[in-house]
């Protein structure tokens, strides 16, 4: 079919699968801790509802947003790279 030609799967293990919690344990738990913290971070409103301090008259509460972006990103690739990328790599490494 066309479709599953232009839509690749990722596949990151010699066996055609991803890997399992079991294979990667450490991987599993440090993706999970960098994209909660996101997540808790954001959902925790108290931390971040107030208008002081201010950076370059933008409010806290806007300024915390949009760092929790980037920081978000920044995770997502983190985790991406260790949940991935890393396995592909090993796999191309061996013989």
């Amino acid at each position: 079919m066309v479709e599953e030609d232009r839509f690749p799967r990722v596949v990151a293990t010699a066996e055609g699968r991803p890997p399992r919690m079991s294979e990667a344990p450490a991987a599993y738990i440090a993706s999970a801790v960098l994209l909660g913290a996101a997540f808790v971070a954001l959902l925790w409103v108290p931390s971040y509802a107030h208008l002081t301090p201010d950076l370059g008259g933008i409010p806290f509460f806007y300024w915390y947003s949009l760092l929790w972006l980037v920081i978000n990103a920044c995770c997502q690739g983190i985790a991406y790279l260790l949940l991935v990328a890393a396995p592909r790599r090993r796999r191309q490494v061996r013989p």
